[in-house]
């Protein structure tokens, strides 16, 4: 059974209910009941996304990710986001991949910053048999060190799932980027149904997932909309959302894009919060560019997740010790957060 992009009709105002994982967990929203968050005057939308938060979570703990390129550059796919592709002439040059040592020393410094989770991703299409072995090397050693593990390789099958899953993988991202009637505009080397795929194939093997997109892509209120209920309605949700704010990169084909207003980034993670409640929802590539007041809303809306580290793959992150600082400010605390309670959850 495969997993499907969720059709919408605002006429019947009904969807089609994804089943390819059964959960008592999962909030099924309908597309206008999305659309509806989104346009809420900003502070109901905030009491309400903090109602939500302060059920499932404490509002003043979040989680701190590390996140690693094991991989950089040479990726065939066309993203018109990423400077990694081959397709676009940016400064990025394509490497090796890491030994096995580099990735210890850069887990080591993580534990020793605070993270407790620690993500690997590798500039690939797909993830290739003849890397499992040394990938899966990674995953123990990380492990032993004491830090959740997350990866990041583009698409894999089940049994390449199952491996992974064999040796402790806590968590695979895979993002769905933005909605599917903006996707085609965005990328053309791999459709939404492949994105879909992958997610199935860990699911089906019990690894967590993590998994959200990108905003900033010229993108409507609408289609950001569209984003969140296709994340909403996977079955069940994500345990991690990440949400990218667009970092511009020369070269590639959305540089140069509109900005987008910090309001609608906060909108996006408020509403994240209230469709996915007992998931992480992660500040993730785009915060250097955001400032503190933008960061201390996103906190109050929900967000309870950051990359951590002056590098997020390729792009520059806010410095380590102006997040220390600022989580100083707001009385923040990071750790390893638990979810305060999981079952009858509803909506608020």
């Amino acid at each position: 059974m495969s997993l499907k992009i969720i059709q919408s009709s605002k006429e019947s105002n009904s969807i089609k209910k994804n089943n390819a994982i059964s959960s008592s967990q999962s909030l099924i929203w309908k597309l206008d009941e999305v659309i509806n968050l989104f346009n809420l005057p900003f502070n109901d939308l905030l009491f309400r996304a903090q109602k939500v938060h302060r059920k499932y979570f404490d509002a003043n703990e979040i989680e701190l990710a590390v996140l690693l390129s094991i991989k950089t550059g040479g990726c065939t796919e066309d993203c018109g986001y990423c400077p990694q592709s081959t397709h676009y002439n940016t400064e990025i040059t394509a490497t090796k991949i890491l030994s096995i040592e580099s990735v210890i020393t850069a887990a080591q410094k993580a534990k020793s910053d605070g993270a407790t989770r620690f993500c690997m991703g590798a500039a690939w299409r797909e993830l290739k048999d003849r890397d499992l072995d040394n990938i899966e090397n990674m995953i123990c050693e990380v492990k032993k060190i004491g830090l959740e593990t997350c990866l990041t390789l583009g698409m894999l099958n089940e049994n390449q799932a199952y491996r992974l899953k064999k040796v402790g993988l806590d968590y695979y991202n895979h993002n769905l980027d933005t909605s599917p009637k903006l996707y085609g505009d965005i990328i053309s080397t791999r459709d939404y149904e492949n994105r879909l795929n992958t997610l199935k194939n860990v699911r089906n093997v019990g690894i967590n997932i993590c998994c959200g997109g990108i905003i900033g892509l010229s993108e409507s209120r609408d289609q950001r909309a569209e984003l969140i209920f296709q994340l909403a309605n996977l079955n069940p949700y994500p345990e991690s959302v990440p949400i990218n704010n667009l970092v511009q990169i020369k070269g590639t084909p959305l540089y140069g894009s509109s900005i987008l207003d910090p309001l609608e980034f906060i909108r996006t993670i408020a509403v994240a919060r209230i469709t996915m409640p007992t998931s992480r929802i992660r500040m993730s590539a785009g915060r250097k560019e955001m400032g503190e007041t933008t960061q201390a809303f996103c906190f109050l809306a929900g967000a309870n997740s950051i990359f951590y580290g002056d590098k997020l793959l390729t792009t520059d992150n806010t410095k380590t010790n102006d997040d220390s600082k600022l989580l100083k400010k707001l009385g923040i605390n990071t750790r390893n957060i638990k979810i305060k309670m999981k079952n009858n959850i509803k909506q608020i």
